[in-house]
């Protein structure tokens, strides 16, 4: 079976698009949606712009604390501490594009965060957003050279409040916070995207088991309409080509054929009914009107003799009535079949009907008849019926046997377990 893709959003993205859609950030439903994913790049939701705003606020607060501690440092000049606050506002204006160029933002704070003490803020939010962002192997590099670099730049511009070991350990410490923070927030949004693609999954294999049963049931039913119709259809063919042949039959003969032909489409209406009812009340076994079983046997072979057939039936089992109803009700529909194959395919000869068996050996049914005299004609979709025919055998957990035989003759034999 092939596999089929649904792009149909599920329940749970169709409440994500819904009122709610403003609390979750745009990269989460660009993977969640998929008319987003064909929108190109994604759009920031008001919570992006809530979280963008206090990523930038956040950093330039840090940049002022940083630069008001620039202006009591001895060590540091007048111009390098402009240049250093220039360069931290740029730093914490570059935060506005921390979505677009995550890696890239990251790795231009690299030089930033060691020569600029006010861009330390925008440095720790870059590498938080590509912790969020990137896989690991990218924050792994980034965040190693940060960490690597942080003892060089308290030895470079050492801290006035602090001593060096203590500077380099709480520096150390944050950024190893943020980095963690940063793969936690990306977590818990590859959870939420392994749990879509799996309700997604869920819902396109249900679907697909649904169609399935559906397939299953409409060829169950495609099957017994043939079974059914077939036998009665090919009894109204016989009389109707009778009366079309002999127009000059006796009186009685002519009624007793416009009864046949009546009685069989009635009957045949009858089985239409129920196969219908079936469908609509979707109960094959408790609708319409019983199943047919082996105790039916004789009533089948009466009609096809009266149909004109030569029929004889060999049932050498002592009381049909024991037999399980879906073993019987198999085994008849294997004979009908059988005999209206012999009634296309070989009319005029004799067809013999033997049924055998006992409970622990099995139900075997066997159709046979000769060849036909003279030449007849081919019939269009041969071969059909004995395809079910073989399924429901094989179904009922027995198997079915079907060629010609030595004398060039036409076998049909079926074996059905009876427990």
């Amino acid at each position: 079976m092939s596999t089929v893709r649904d792009d149909r959003p599920t329940p749970a993205v169709a409440g994500v698009a819904g009122r709610r859609r403003w609390l979750f950030p745009s990269a989460l439903l660009h993977e969640i949606d998929p008319d987003a994913g064909r929108s190109g790049r994604p759009r920031r939701t008001a919570r992006d712009w809530i979280v963008d705003f206090t990523c930038f606020v956040l950093a330039a607060a840090i940049g002022l604390a940083a630069a008001d501690t620039l202006n009591g440092d001895p060590h540091t000049s007048h111009s390098l501490a402009v240049l250093d606050q220039v360069v931290g506002a740029l730093a914490c204006a570059a935060v506005w594009l921390r979505r677009r160029w995550p890696f890239g933002l990251a790795v231009a704070m690299i030089p930033v965060g060691l020569l600029s003490n006010t861009a330390g803020g925008a440095a720790m939010i870059a590498l938080f957003t590509l912790a969020v962002h990137r896989p690991f192997r990218y924050v792994a590099w980034i965040g190693g050279v940060q960490l690597a670099l942080v003892p060089l730049f308290y030895w470079m511009r050492p801290d006035p409040d602090l001593p060096y070991a203590g500077a380099v350990a709480f520096a150390e410490l944050l950024s190893v916070t943020v980095i963690g923070w940063g793969m936690f927030v990306r977590s818990k949004r590859q959870l939420m995207l392994s749990l879509r693609d799996r309700a997604r999954r869920a819902e396109t294999e249900a679907r697909l088991r649904a169609e399935q049963a559906q397939r299953l049931a409409r060829e169950a039913i495609a099957r017994e309409m043939h079974d059914v119709l077939a036998h009665r259809l090919t009894l109204l063919s016989v009389h109707a080509g009778a009366l079309e042949f002999r127009p000059d039959a006796p009186r009685e003969e002519i009624a007793r054929a416009a009864g046949v032909i009546r009685e069989s489409a009635h009957e045949a209406l009858q089985d239409l009914r129920e196969i219908i009812g079936v469908l609509r009340a979707g109960e094959p076994d408790e609708t319409g009107r019983p199943q047919p079983t082996l105790a039916a046997l004789d009533t089948l072979v009466a009609e096809s003799r009266e149909a004109g057939m030569k029929v004889t039936l060999d049932s050498r089992v002592t009381d049909p009535a024991t037999v399980p109803a879906s073993v019987g009700r198999t085994a008849y529909r294997i004979a009908q079949e059988a005999l209206t194959n012999a009634r296309k395919h070989a009319p005029g000869t004799e067809v013999t009907v033997t049924v055998s068996g006992a409970p622990g050996e099995g139900l075997t049914v066997t159709v046979r008849n000769p060849p036909p005299e003279g030449e007849v004609p081919p019939v269009p979709g041969s071969g059909q019926g004995l395809i079910g025919l073989t399924e429901r055998a094989t179904l009922a957990g027995g198997r079915l046997e079907h060629g010609a035989d030595a004398s060039g003759g036409f076998r049909v034999r079926a074996w059905l377990p009876w427990g």
